[in-house]
């Protein structure tokens, strides 16, 4: 039966002596000395090694391990291991706080949790608020991997087989996991290697670099099924340097790379070199939110299109939207023609589809007689919020989009209370649950406001408690309150301290509003601007 191990196997027949993973030295500093090289045949006996061990420990179907393994080969070769007998992963930043990785662990139902010796202490910290014993492992001591427990379920891992389970922010505050199966994955590999166009891959030749993170879709799904489907090569970085960025692609001989919005803007920063055009190597990259003045300016200074897209974790790549064809309308924030996979409509605030040329959210499903494939499978332990998603039979966006009449689709906006900062999901009502643990803090409205640098930034609007005065030290305050509390990227960069907050009749806060009223502030310098804080733990 088809499962993302049977595509490598299938793969590491084809193309044993190919690389499979690279892991730059740059990207290794902190751990090893040299890079991490791996044909598809070593990568197969690594695999095959972790696989019997988890065997004969008793997992299968059924089981769940958490991976706290950043972005280094470990991942791949658990991830793959734990594939072969029907075991699902539970991707977790280890950068999160104590409380979101409980949450994440506990939620999911994890068994165990394979880490990297750095975080074993972390982790054991984590899970002691979660109510029952969870094993932490090493991934280099595969020896110590204790014994499943529960007898995974019975059957053959297939399609169906649950691969994944990645956490995602979602609108309603803590992080929703999206359970993604097997044929999940692989309609993500088909869709990546039949797409042509400038994204054209080459059997057996492609080598592909990314950056991001493996506790997110696209490197977890897109750019690894892509390679392993193609016979190609995943150069893994562990995180973005900007600085070494470009020296890092020569150096790997990539051929494609994977980019976030943020990246083309402070790339396009550094300073003019004669190597900057690099038609002759690298084909294409795909990238999404890039900000239409940088789009064009990207291009001709470093010579290879940068094609944008629209996804979504939830919707995997059946519904995709992708720029690969001319006419790409470059700097119009054109994601593309949708496909004959899929169907779409955009839709105004009452459900009625709007007309082209006119902003609407988008709903999506799959053609064809079942409009879930290729689909999450759902969110786990939330089958209300499953069904909600999906009312009508169509699967409901949250974004906001336009149509011309020529077909073309053009991101407009989010309708969700979402705010998209250097690719990273924030929802805004998890930032507010955690200023309202504050006492200093009486009513207050997170939004999205605009970053030239990280397409959107986290700005709080906040009512104070009385007898607490505004100004610059409050707002620190503030800021070291929240970073204790979640991740550096979700603390609010911006702060308004405002007398009070648009309301509706109904006594809501008018969202909208209060998008408007902060941009204005912010253009106006007119917040208290604490985003210089906002850096990664141990960054300089």
């Amino acid at each position: 039966m088809a499962t993302v191990y049977s595509e490598f196997y299938n793969a590491a027949s084809a193309y044993s002596d190919n690389l499979f993973l690279d892991i730059p030295e740059q990207a290794t500093a902190a751990y090893r000395d040299g890079p991490v090289e791996l044909t598809y045949r070593e990568t197969l006996d690594q695999i095959s090694a972790h696989s019997a061990r988890y065997a004969d420990a008793g997992y299968g179907p059924g089981h769940r391990i958490a991976l706290v393994l950043e972005n280094r080969a470990e991942f791949f070769l658990h991830f793959l291991a734990l594939n072969r007998l029907g075991v699902s992963i539970v991707p977790v930043n280890p950068e999160y706080p104590d409380d979101a990785i409980a949450h994440i662990i506990s939620h999911s139902d994890s068994s165990l949790v394979i880490t990297l010796p750095e975080h074993k202490k972390k982790l054991e910290t984590s899970i002691k608020s979660v109510g029952r014993a969870i094993a932490v492992t090493e991934s280099g001591r595969p020896e110590h991997i204790p014994h499943a427990g529960i007898e995974p379920h019975s059957g053959v891992p297939d399609q169906s087989t649950e691969a994944a389970l990645l956490y995602t922010s979602g609108t309603t505050g803590r992080p929703k996991g999206c359970m993604l199966s097997n044929d999940y994955f692989l309609t993500i590999g088909e869709w990546y290697v039949n797409l042509g166009g400038y994204c054209e891959l080459e059997t057996g030749r492609e080598r592909l670099i990314t950056p991001l993170p493996l506790v997110h879709m696209n490197a977890l799904c897109t750019s690894t099924m892509g390679m392993i489907m193609s016979g190609g090569c995943v150069i893994q970085l562990d995180r973005f340097h900007a600085g070494s960025w470009w020296e890092t692609v020569r150096a790997s001989k990539a051929t494609c790379a994977h980019f976030l919005g943020v990246m083309p803007a402070i790339l396009l920063n550094l300073p003019n070199s004669p190597a900057d055009d690099l038609r002759k190597q690298v084909k294409f990259g795909l990238c999404s939110g890039t900000d239409p003045k940088h789009h064009n300016k990207f291009e001709k200074r470093f010579g290879f299109p940068l094609i944008e897209g629209w996804a979504m974790t939830e919707t995997g790549t059946v519904t995709a939207v992708i720029a690969q064809h001319e006419p790409r309308y470059i700097g119009t924030r054109c994601v593309g023609k949708p496909s004959n996979n899929m169907e779409y409509r955009l839709v105004d605030e009452q459900g009625q589809d709007v007309n082209n040329g006119e902003p609407g959210e988008l709903l999506v499903r799959a053609a064809g007689d079942n409009p879930r494939r290729g689909f999450f499978t759902g969110y786990h332990k939330d089958t209300e919020e499953t069904e909600k998603v999906w009312e009508g039979g169509w699967f409901h966006t949250g974004d906001v989009l336009r149509v011309t009449d020529e077909g073309y689709l053009h991101f407009v906006d989010r309708r969700k209370n979402i705010i998209r900062r250097s690719g990273e999901n924030i929802a805004a009502v998890e930032v507010e649950a955690v200023l309202f643990q504050n006492t200093m803090v009486a009513n207050c409205a997170v939004t999205p406001v605009y970053d030239e640098l990280r397409g959107e930034e986290v700005c709080a609007c906040i009512i104070l408690s009385e007898n607490v005065l505004a100004g610059k030290e409050i707002a620190e305050k503030l800021f070291t309150f929240c970073k204790d509390r979640m991740i550096y990227y979700k603390v609010p960069g911006y702060y308004l301290f405002l007398p009070e907050l648009p309301i509706s009749a109904t006594q809501k806060i008018q969202r909208g509003e209060v998008k408007k009223f902060a941009a204005l502030h912010v253009e106006n310098n007119a917040c208290i601007d604490l985003r210089r804080l906002k850096t990664r733990k141990g960054a300089m």
